[in-house]
This record gives C-alpha cells, structure tokens and sequence, in this order.
C-alpha cells in the first residue's frame, strides 16, 4: 500500500460527497458537460492571497507568474488580488492583454525571447527581463526601430539555490540569467544605451517547503541586489526576489511554515542598505497561489482486475495532469492527494490503482492506494490541480484532447 498525499484545507464532503467551494462535485461535472473537468475554487485564491498580505512586510508586493494557470478567468481574477504579472511568452502577453491588465503592472521573462516577442513586449511596454547580452542587444536594436525605449531589467543567475528546491533556477551554469558578475556592466550599458531602467530579477528556485531554506535565499538576494546596485551605480527601481514557496503534494509534507517567513522578511526589510532604500520589492509566486486551489475531477469508466490487482480506469489521465503521474520531474513517483469525490465520506476499503485512458504503462494517477470502494460512474479528485496542471500536460497526446476547465 502507497498512502495519498495530504487534501489540502478548504474542501470538506456534503451528503456524502466532495464539495468544491459548497457545490458537489457531480453537479459541477453536470453544468460542465462532463469529465475530465478541473475546477479552480475563487474563494481559495482569495484566502491564499489574504494570508500572504498578513505575513509578508508590506512593502513586499506579489507578482503572480501567469505559466501556473493561464486560464483566463483565473487570470482575471488574479488581477484584483495582485499587484503585477510575470509573463513567459508573446501567448501569455497577449492573455493579459486582452483582459487589459495594465502593461507596467507586467514583466517578461524567458530565456528564449523570439524576436517578435521582444517586439510584442515593447509595443506594449511592458518590462523584458533579459536573460543575456545578446538578447538584450536585440531588444535595444528592435527598440530603436520603433522609435521606444525599450523597459529592461536583467535577471540574475546568482551563485547560490535554494536549498531544498524541486527546481534549481540557481547556481552554477545555467540558460537562466546573465552570470551575476556580468551584470554591472550589462546594466550601464543598457542605461547608457537609453533604455528605461526596471532593476533586477532574481529567481533561485521552487517548491521548497523549508522556511529555512526560503529565509536564507532571500537574504542573499538581498545582499546580492544590494551589492550589484552599488556596482551598477545607479539606483534601483524595482527588485523581483523570485519566489520557491511550495506546496504540500506527498505523503510527509508539511506546510510552509508562511508566518516563519514573513517575520524574517519584514525584519530584514527594515533594515535594507541605502542602496536599497528606494527599491521597489516583489516576490513572484505562481504554484503557493493557486496550487491548492484546484481540483482535477475524472469518471471511473472500468473496474477490472489482473493477477489479483484491483484498476479503476478513469476518463482522465497525465495527458491533463502529467505532474499526478510522476513524469513532470519527479524522481520517486509518489501519489498526489486524491479522493474518490463521490464517496468523500466513506472509509477506505480496498487498495486500488487508479489509471487513465491513455495506452501507455505511464499513464497512473494513484499507486496501491487505499480507497472507498468505487465503481463505473464514481468520481476521482486529484487535488493540488491549480497550478501546472492543465497547461502543462500534453493534452494532444494520443488524441484524447484537453480537459474542461471551470472558476468558481
């Protein structure tokens, strides 16, 4: 037997039923249309943002980085929660701007900027975090043909990670960033040049659960922004410190200790060097927002047994929830939080191994889990959907195409 990670807060069963934000899962499956359907709960973003704004120092802005769940609506309504976006592609600019989310509030980053991107990004005016010297040269080159200044700001690879990351976006050689050594001269340049200084991105990781580990790297960034503004000599407009605040998704997890963070920030931030008493600071976050928040909801479509081994087959499977099946990184597949969404209440009675409909051994979304008994027509909830779920799975694999997606 495998257990399942832990169901995060804010769900709870109604007439013996899992319900998302008050409303039964298969009455949300009905106004659907049908399954596989994710659902993404407003009142569990709200509340996430809320218990941010009490513990980070206020000074501290959230950026929400749009690749976590670029749905739209969920989009729309980051924008009355957040206080920028942080953008990975000319497809996810263009989802801000039709939602006309203000372009200053906006920041793109990217180790791969195409140069119509680059163009995209400064028409708009929005701010392009460059990765290199060349790609910075193109943005000035491609803004001097406009006749616009170009808003730039220089992400940094810095010579430490994050501890404890499922991401390294830190230390040592990567495409990531302009090696923190270069970065004085890139940036008096880039001023010299003319174009419109927007100050530093520093991402060192993702998916910590270790206050600890979070608390030493944003000292670093700290020092190291710090120390690279007094190298540039000139001053500092804005400092996005990146993010790594992580979710419970296994077995074990335990949850980030938020308030453990926050009093450190704020203790650091009332004490930052001259060089950064002007600094606008954020922190990019994208998974600890919405992550929780949603819930990937599939039918039970065949109950079968082989060699003594129970399979629920369901209508879903990791061409919607890939990071579920263990192939988004994971060494040691370990099973997500999950449910059986019609029977919430129920005690766990058989172990089972529930799978998807794909044609391939990968194709797993519980292993030897302990579960209520379930049969054809049951629902199965994977929770911890929010976030590099849907978009991050290969939906046009084998042809079964994408699943339905809902804000409620």
């Amino acid at each position: 037997m495998k257990p399942v990670g832990p169901i995060p807060p804010g769900y709870s069963a109604l007439d013996g039923e899992l319900a998302i934000a008050g409303r039964l899962a298969s009455a949300l499956v009905a106004e659907a249309g049908d399954t596989p359907l994710f659902v993404y709960d407003r009142a569990l973003l709200d509340a996430r943002v809320a218990q941010l704004r009490a513990a980070l120092p206020c000074r501290v802005g959230i950026n929400y980085a749009v690749k976590a769940n670029p749905l739209p609506a969920v989009v729309a309504h980051m924008a009355g929660l957040v206080d920028g976006f942080d953008i990975a592609s000319a497809g996810e600019l263009a989802i801000c701007q039709r939602l006309g989310i203000d372009p200053p509030r906006i920041s793109f980053a990217g180790p791969g900027k195409r140069d119509d991107e680059l163009t995209a990004a400064i028409e708009a005016g929005v701010t392009l975090n460059c990765e290199s010297a060349g790609e910075a040269a193109r943005a000035l080159a491609i803004g001097a043909r406009l006749g616009k200044p170009p808003r730039i700001a220089i992400r940094v690879n810095p010579s430490f990670e994050l501890k404890g990351s499922g991401m390294k976006m830190g230390g040592g050689a990567k495409p990531f960033g302009v090696d923190a050594d270069k970065v004085p001269a890139l940036a008096r340049h880039v001023i010299a040049a003319g174009a419109e200084w927007r100050g530093l991105h520093i991402f060192t990781g993702s998916q910590t659960l270790s206050a600890d580990a979070i608390i030493e790297a944003q000292g670093k960034v700290l020092d190291l922004a710090a120390t690279l503004a007094e190298a540039i000599g000139h001053p500092l407009p804005k400092l996005n410190m990146g993010g790594g605040f992580g979710i419970p998704y296994f077995p074990g997890d335990t949850p980030l200790d938020l308030a453990q963070v926050g009093a450190a920030l704020a203790e650091r931030v009332a004490h930052l060097p001259s060089a950064l008493a002007d600094t606008d600071l954020c922190l990019e976050l994208g998974r600890y927002l919405t992550g929780e928040a949603g819930v990937y909801l599939c039918r039970v479509i065949d109950r079968k047994e082989s060699h003594g081994v129970t399979y629920l087959v369901t209508d879903g499977g990791l061409h919607h929830q890939l990071a579920a099946s263990g192939n988004f990184g994971t060494v040691v597949r370990r099973n997500y939080p999950s449910a059986i969404a019609t029977r919430f209440d129920a005690p766990a009675s058989e172990e089972v191994n529930i799978v998807g409909c794909l044609c391939t051994p990968l194709d797993r979304l519980a292993d030897n889990a302990m579960m209520p008994h379930a049969d054809v027509g049951d629902l199965v909830a994977i929770f911890c959907a929010g976030a590099y779920g849907a978009s991050a799975s290969p939906s046009g694999f084998l042809g079964h195409g994408p699943a339905r997606e809902m804000l409620i």
